[in-house]
This record gives C-alpha cells, structure tokens and sequence, in this order.
C-alpha cells in the first residue's frame, strides 16, 4: 500500500482527483467504484471543476456506489442517490444509464445483491475504488468482523456507524438499521483503489489498518494485501503511523515518471 501524507484535506482530495482524471483520460470507457460520506466532498469538487474548466469528459465512464440504506427510497435528502446527484452526477456528464447505485427499496435484497454483483462483471470489473474509512475501520459499510471474502449483500449497521452518521439525519435513531453494501471481496476486485481519511478521528483506524495485523476487527487492513493500493491522508489522521517519515520520504522521491 502506498501511503500519500498531505498538509491538508484539500491537497488530498485534489490528488485523489487527479489520479481519477488520469484514468478517465488514459481510458475513457473506465468502470469507478464511488463512495459517499463527508471525505470525498473535496474531490468530488475537484472532479467537478476539471469537467468545467479543462473539459475532463466522463460521458463514457461507468460508475457503481458503494452502498444505500435499506428502506430509503432514491429521493430521501439522506439516501446515497441524493448525495450523488447533489455533489458529482447533476454537475457532469455521466450518461444516466451509466450510473448504479444500490436500490434500497428493493422487495428481494439477496436477488438485487447477487444481480448488482453481475452487473459489476458484466461492465469488466471496476478500474478504480474510491473509499473512506470508518472510525472503527470500516469501508463501504463491511463493519468490523465483515468476512474478508464477502460480496454485495444485506448489513447491520452498528451503534458507533450509526452515530457517526447522525448528522445526516438529526439523531442516530433516524438512521436507517440496515444497508446494502458492496462487500471486501467486491472491493478488493477493484484494480486500483484510493482509501481516503481526514481527522484525527481516523488516525487510529488509518494506523490499524496500514501497520497493523489484517484482521476482520478492521475491514480496512485488508488493502494491505492489495497490488494497487493507495492510501491518501491529511497529517491529522496521520498523526498515529509509526514509520510515517518513510511514507513522507518515499512519495517525495518517487521518480519523475510516477509522479503525476
């Protein structure tokens, strides 16, 4: 795993950014596995500001969401199809028929899951995973004891996710109990993936799952054991990488080709 330190969270969400227009650019017809939440705001705005000012063109681009909450309908203000369309798919140039997103209201989850899995192979795979990461190493919802072979299926959210999400809601008991979610087997099909992480509320997750044991308790760390993975921080959630001035060393002096 490669491990991308910045000052800030903007400077990390417009590397992320980058990597993605890279993709898109060098392969116009590219499969993006999406992520919601608070973290990717800053490169969703990214994305959108390349589209308008250098013409960064995803007409082609297939993409497929993480995650919805089980139970509510797309145009809820909180559901996960609201927020993309408020923050990326009504400011570019995705062709709907292109955009997938798990369908929580679906009336017969297992058959939906197993189908959003085929429609994952049947678009050849995805190119590029964005993820975040959960104060307790979660990513997309796969909470922590989620087997690290799981595919799309049905989860229980925990007390702690459902917290974190509160602010979406008003309290946490208006968080929906259930989601769809890709699983980490799904995830880690991704040919590349950016596992994105901003606060010091995600400084011990961020160390767990980057130095520490791969293990079910933290979702996260099983990126370890993927060939392109690349993790991008801010230096508060940082702060707790014990060889953090190799990470710093290593990406200041990559060689010039590998450098965006």
């Amino acid at each position: 795993m490669e491990i991308i330190i910045q000052p800030s969270a903007d400077a990390a969400s417009q590397i992320a950014a980058r990597h993605i227009a890279k993709l898109v650019r060098e392969k116009p017809h590219a499969v993006l596995g999406l992520a919601t939440g608070s973290t990717p705001l800053g490169m969703y705005r990214e994305l959108v500001r390349m589209h308008r000012e250098q013409g960064l063109d995803f007409s082609s681009v297939t993409t497929f969401n993480l995650d919805e909450y089980v139970g509510l309908p797309a145009e809820h203000p909180a559901s996960y199809h609201a927020f993309m369309g408020e923050h990326f798919f009504s400011q570019v140039n995705v062709a709907p028929d292109r955009i997938h997103i798990p369908d929580g209201t679906t009336r017969h989850v297992p058959a939906f899951c197993q189908r959003y899995e085929e429609m994952i192979r049947e678009a050849g795979g995805i190119d590029l995973q964005v993820l975040g990461i959960g104060s307790d190493g979660h990513i997309g919802f796969n909470e922590p004891s989620s087997s690290l072979a799981s595919r799309t299926r049905i989860k229980t959210l925990t007390a702690q996710t459902r917290q974190d999400n509160a602010p979406f809601f008003g309290k946490p008991e208006d968080v929906p109990l259930h989601v769809i979610t890709m699983g980490v087997g799904t995830i880690m099909d991704a040919r590349q993936i950016l596992l994105l992480a901003f606060g010091e509320k995600k400084a011990q997750a961020i160390a767990d799952a980057v130095e520490g044991p791969i293990t079910a308790m933290n979702p996260a760390s099983i990126l370890q054991m993927h060939p392109v993975a690349k993790c991008i921080v801010d230096e508060s959630a940082a702060a707790r990488l014990k060889r953090l001035d190799y990470y710093r060393w290593v990406y200041d002096h990559k060689p010039d080709w590998q450098k965006l």
